[in-house]
């Protein structure tokens, strides 16, 4: 802790002259946190110490009261602007009804670009910082479990005031993030001139495949066909060219009908290549992040800031969690039950496979879905009957079921949060030409986890401050509970083989946690490397995501899964509109194994409803309230090798 400076020291002891002894160390703690984002700006010297001396509230009921005034202006505050936003980006995340030229202006207009400076200029996040503690995550970690709603409520209050961010710099960062966002969103591959190595053709003319999601949804649909191989290895090499940038431009504009054999690259080079785009975009969200550096002394990356204010969980433990979890001696005896369940020996792109139990075609579960759900509206109507179907209570069933919309979006699917009670949730998914069929089922499955935890840590929660859960791999974590729940509402999954569908879901639980470890690691070794190599361009970065690639994959897949090619683990479209955000997905998978196997044998609604009203508190802390245990690896490892043991009748 730094020491005061003799003008701070002397208002120090001036309010505990004013106050009584009792309040030295809050009046050091509000004193220090006020004088670290003071600014000449703000007042002179003789200003300071009179705001520190009027505004200071002492422990009691003032003090409580205050507590309870921050936190609803900041409720209406930042849930109004949630609104506004989330209504501006409405056109450009939607798929259809595009307006070229008007959509992206209002969806990068903030009404509101210097609310964080305006919040110090009007003195209202020093009013907070001077009577409430901003903790740090070591004291969080350390004293958390010992606090009561009220101190996580004045913590959560105190931390809403952070870096003071100029307006110049927020615009910034609205335009990059929606650049990048964007990018991602129109990288649909035409397929329809895809050949296999034996120079098939697969899909109608028009079809085009969002990368990195439905690319790798398509390479995982064809598992249960028999003639799936071929295309399988040309769509993993479509994954190769978009992860390497020698997808050729005449195949993105469709302006060429020749077949297009992304293994052998035969139209490589003739009309040019989408080449370094993705990259400039990474780099641009790297120097955009440098000039954040400067504005948190503390946190000065963003690896940093990710980790420890955003996730709440240091970088160090999190690379062990995935490092523990890929180095877990039961992936061999993983990798034998995959090479006896496919057949033959495995490939890079089997890193994907992850349905052990499927015994229907990609067809068949379109024909399942159709059926129950024509379209998205149709899943939104029945989203109360839906409800009902996994458990819930006829009251609650209605009542969250009622409070989402779906749609789709224009890029991959995703959840939208009220921000205030009287809003409700947003569910986007994607779909058919036609109609909503399985993969835009198998996502609105996946939101719909997130949209539960997001309307019951709105309506439920003991406190506003305290709305929301943790961080992203907490809400993950349900979005992966309810995605495994999606063939029980169709009625393909008899809910009464409990233990079997447990067996099953350890599996592909921990297959899908360590499909994405290895590219959460590659990310945060490219961020690492970006900060040590700060100048670097995107054909410099590009080959530095090709190495790292490289070495993750031959350290923990290529014993398995043989050779990769195409650089598989660099294939996730999020590293360049979401950075650092993949290790979420892990932990996310981890965490709702632990929360899965807890709710063994408990009401699944009742349990949800709990667990995601237990407030924002750290991660850690919150899995220990929701189901005894802290965030983990292990259960999930040894939870797939027992069931492997239990499931071989499948092999």
């Amino acid at each position: 802790m730094t020491q005061l400076n003799a003008e701070s020291a002397a208002v120090v002891e001036a309010l505990v002259k004013q106050h009584g002894e009792g309040e030295r160390g809050r009046a050091e703690r509000g004193v220090r946190q006020v004088a670290a984002r003071w600014q000449e700006c703000d007042g002179t010297p003789a200003q300071f110490q009179s705001f520190c001396t009027e505004r200071f509230v002492p422990t009691g009921a003032d003090l409580d009261r205050l507590v309870d005034r921050l936190e609803s202006a900041l409720e209406q505050v930042y849930g109004h602007l949630y609104e506004m936003r989330r209504t501006l980006r409405r056109h450009s995340d939607l798929a259809g009804d595009e307006f070229e030229g008007v959509d992206d202006m209002l969806a990068t207009f903030d009404p509101a670009p210097d609310l964080a400076e305006q919040m110090y200029r009007q003195k209202l996040a020093f009013l907070a910082l001077l009577n409430l503690p901003r903790e740090t995550l070591a004291t969080m970690l350390q004293d958390g479990p010992a606090w009561n709603h009220a101190h996580w409520a004045s913590v959560r209050i105190a931390q809403s005031f952070d870096a003071r961010i100029p307006a110049t710099l927020a615009d910034r960062a609205r335009h990059v993030g929606h650049a990048a966002s964007q990018w991602v969103a129109r990288q649909h591959i035409p397929v329809g001139t895809l050949v296999d190595a034996s120079g098939k053709r697969w899909y109608a003319p028009d079809r085009a495949l969002l990368t990195h999601w439905l690319v790798r949804e398509e390479i995982k649909a064809q598992y249960n066909d028999a003639s799936g191989l071929p295309r399988q290895r040309a769509l993993a090499a479509v994954l190769g060219r978009a992860i390497d940038g020698r997808t050729p431009l005449a195949v993105m504009g469709r302006s060429d009908t020749r077949d297009w054999d992304p293994q052998a690259e035969t139209r490589g080079g003739d009309a040019g290549t989408v080449g370094l785009a993705r990259y400039d975009h990474w780099i641009e969200q790297f120097k955009l992040a440098q000039t954040f550096d400067a504005y948190h002394p503390e946190h000065p990356t963003a690896i940093a800031r990710k980790f420890e204010l955003a996730r709440e969980m240091s970088e160090s433990d999190v690379e062990h969690l995935l490092t523990e979890l890929l180095d877990h001696p039961s992936r061999i005896e993983l990798a034998a039950f995959l090479r006896t369940r496919l057949g033959r020996d495995l490939e890079p792109f089997d890193i994907y496979f992850d349905d052990i139990a499927e015994a229907r075609s990609a067809s068949e579960l379109d024909a399942a879905v159709t059926a129950r759900f024509p379209n998205e509206k149709a899943f939104e109507q029945s989203l109360p009957e839906v409800l009902r179907q996994l458990g819930f209570k006829p009251s609650d069933a209605d009542f969250l079921g009622s409070r989402i919309r779906v749609e789709i979006a224009r890029g991959s699917g995703h959840a939208m949060r009220p921000r205030l009670p009287e809003y409700g949730a947003w569910l986007r998914t994607s779909r058919l030409k036609d109609r909503l069929g399985w993969d835009g089922f198998d996502t609105a499955m996946h939101e719909l986890g997130h949209n539960l935890e997001q309307l019951c840590s709105t309506f439920f929660v003991p406190r506003p401050a305290l709305r929301n859960v943790p961080n992203t791999a907490c809400t993950e974590a349900f979005a992966f509970l309810y995605q495994s729940l999606g063939k029980r509402v169709l009625g393909l999954d008899d809910a009464s083989e409990a233990d079997r569908a447990f067996a099953i879901d350890s599996i592909q639980t921990m297959l899908a946690a360590c499909q994405i470890a290895g590219p959460s690691l590659l990310e945060l070794h490219a961020w690492r490397w970006l900060y040590a190599n700060p100048h670097a361009d995107a054909a410099a970065l590009r080959a530095e995501v090709l190495a790292i690639a490289r070495r993750l994959w031959k350290r923990f897949y290529e014993r398995d899964f043989g050779e990769d090619r195409n650089h598989l683990l660099a294939a996730y479209q999020h590293m360049i509109n979401h950075p650092l955000y993949l290790p979420d997905y892990t932990i996310g998978h981890v965490m709702s194994h632990q929360i899965r196997s807890y709710m063994r044998g408990k009401d699944i609604a009742a349990e949800t409803r709990r667990i995601t009203s237990i407030g924002r508190f750290t991660p850690d802390l919150w899995m220990r309230n929701a189901v005894g245990s802290g965030v983990s690896p292990v259960p999930l490892a040894e939870a797939s090798a027992e069931a492997i043991k239990q499931m071989s009748v499948l092999a």
